[in-house]
């Protein structure tokens, strides 16, 4: 188990002023099967009365309002979380995770990647285990790309990314997880935080015995006690850390991000 001291910064800023501005975030680390989060502090500026929810996928959400003029939004989550992949807890089985999703949509990129993988199972006579498949799609899908910072944006599918062979975070668990559910795994995708990033990150938990299980393809890892989850769900359009809508006139956006992890000391 670690201590994980996290802090997770954004602020946008707008070219002119905005009204009327609905967001929805969901920034706020939660106690789950892997991790327990405490002390948790949320900062928003504009001063708003935020409303809290847990959404279908045990997100956090926060959704908020700022009627009045603002040329900036900017919010702030701080706290600790005691993280133990040593132990698990088990959860319940949903097959949604199983299928395609809307940005994982095979196309004829991955179909290679897909049977490249198949036939190296074959050929190593792999142990057939989830976990033992998916470490070897996430090395398939590791040696397939260039880390590019800015070469993908949130739209980019996983297909659109392995075609040019580079992207970010989330474009290798996109294409991971496309890969793993048509190689039978039951895949989801994490949104989340890893020491020395600097921004959020992106990966992949596989489906074993009752646990999720995570692999980060970007690092071609297993997933330790030093990442942290934010959130879940079928692809990143589940986890978006923050989204809005607001009015203004032909209003530019520009997004500052900061996220440090750091160990809070050793257990007793």
């Amino acid at each position: 188990m670690k201590k994980l001291y996290f802090d997770y910064e954004m602020k946008l800023s707008f070219s002119s002023p905005v009204t009327d501005h609905r967001f929805q975030l969901r920034c706020i680390p939660a106690t789950g099967p892997r991790q327990q989060v405490v002390d948790t502090k949320v900062v928003i500026d504009p001063h708003v009365e935020a409303e809290t929810a847990i959404d279908s996928f045990d997100s956090v959400v926060m959704t908020g309002f700022i009627p009045e003029p603002h040329n900036h939004f900017n919010y702030r989550v701080t706290g600790i979380a005691f993280v133990d992949n040593a132990n698990i807890k088990p959860e319940i089985y949903k097959p949604l995770y199983r299928f395609d999703s809307a940005l994982t949509v095979p196309g004829p990129a991955i179909t290679a990647l897909i049977e490249r993988c198949k036939d190296r199972l074959r050929a190593e006579r792999n142990s057939g285990s989830p976990v033992a498949v998916g470490q070897v799609v996430m090395d398939e899908v590791y040696k397939a790309f260039t880390y590019t910072p800015k070469s993908t944006t949130v739209r980019t599918t996983a297909e659109e990314a392995l075609a040019q062979g580079k992207g970010v975070c989330q474009d290798y668990a996109h294409v991971m997880l496309s890969v793993c559910r048509h190689v039978g795994l039951t895949a989801r995708y994490i949104a989340g935080l890893l020491g020395g990033e600097g921004a959020t990150h992106a990966w992949v938990e596989v489906y074993h015995k009752d646990r999720w299980i995570g692999l980060d393809p970007t690092h071609n890892r297993m997933v330790d006690d030093n990442y942290i989850t934010i959130a879940h769900g079928r692809d990143y359009r589940d986890c978006m850390l923050d989204i809005g809508v607001f009015c203004g006139n032909n209003v530019q956006q520009d997004q500052w991000v900061n996220a440090s992890v750091h160990e809070q000391g050793p257990q007793a």
